[in-house]
């Protein structure tokens, strides 16, 4: 069992399947597979500071305030808009891979300012990795594990933000995050509706 996974495991970490469904989609395996795009998106952010930081552009990393409602929330609007919807709509892994992208495009400008030294590369360096998890994890039918890993990861990087002080946190639910809170409970029913949809069209061919 353990040999068979190892195998598996080294065909799903070469780069020319991370545009592919997992080999195997236990939950185990999608708890190391979490764990090794996010541990390359943490390598790529680090190695990728330190260039920064020892050039010559003068850079300094934004700290935007967190909210923890919408840290949390952004898994499922986040995974729903840009992963499940095109996935589902479409059945195209490269409608998914544009969404990916998209939203890892996005990542770059979680900053105040847009000027070119102000932007947030640690963020979308990060990231990177993390769109092949996502969608690699949609096209093997767990959507739910990306919403809820997405969720569970977000909440880390808010406490340790928040432990380490490094921006201000809000802990408060406001009036505000009910809009967002009612945006990704219509995005997931759009989601579970072609889901639905397409299992049905599939299951009449």
């Amino acid at each position: 069992m353990a040999k068979s996974l190892i195998k598996i495991f080294y065909k799903d970490i070469n780069p020319k399947n991370w545009i592919s469904h997992y080999y195997n989609n236990s939950l185990i395996y999608l708890i190391i597979m979490f764990l090794f795009y996010h541990s390359i998106g943490i390598i790529s952010s680090s190695i990728g500071m330190i260039i920064i930081d020892n050039s010559r552009v003068e850079y300094e990393q934004p700290h935007l305030p967190l909210s923890m409602f919408p840290v949390i929330l952004a898994g499922p609007l986040e995974e729903s808009l840009f992963f499940g919807i095109p996935f589902y709509t479409f059945g195209n892994n490269l409608f998914v891979l544009i969404g990916g992208i998209a939203w890892a495009m996005l990542h770059i400008f979680n900053t105040y300012s847009i000027e070119v030294n102000q932007l947030s590369y640690a963020n979308w360096l990060f990231v990177i990795p993390s769109l092949f998890f996502s969608l690699r994890t949609w096209f093997s039918g767990k959507g739910w594990f990306a919403i809820l890993g997405h969720s569970l990861w977000n909440l880390l990087f808010f406490s340790l933000s928040c432990i380490f002080q490094e921006t201000s946190c809000s802990y408060s639910f406001k009036s505000e995050h009910i809009s967002i809170a009612l945006l990704v409970s219509i995005l997931l029913s759009i989601v579970y509706l072609l889901m639905k949809r397409r299992h049905e069209i599939i299951a009449h061919k």
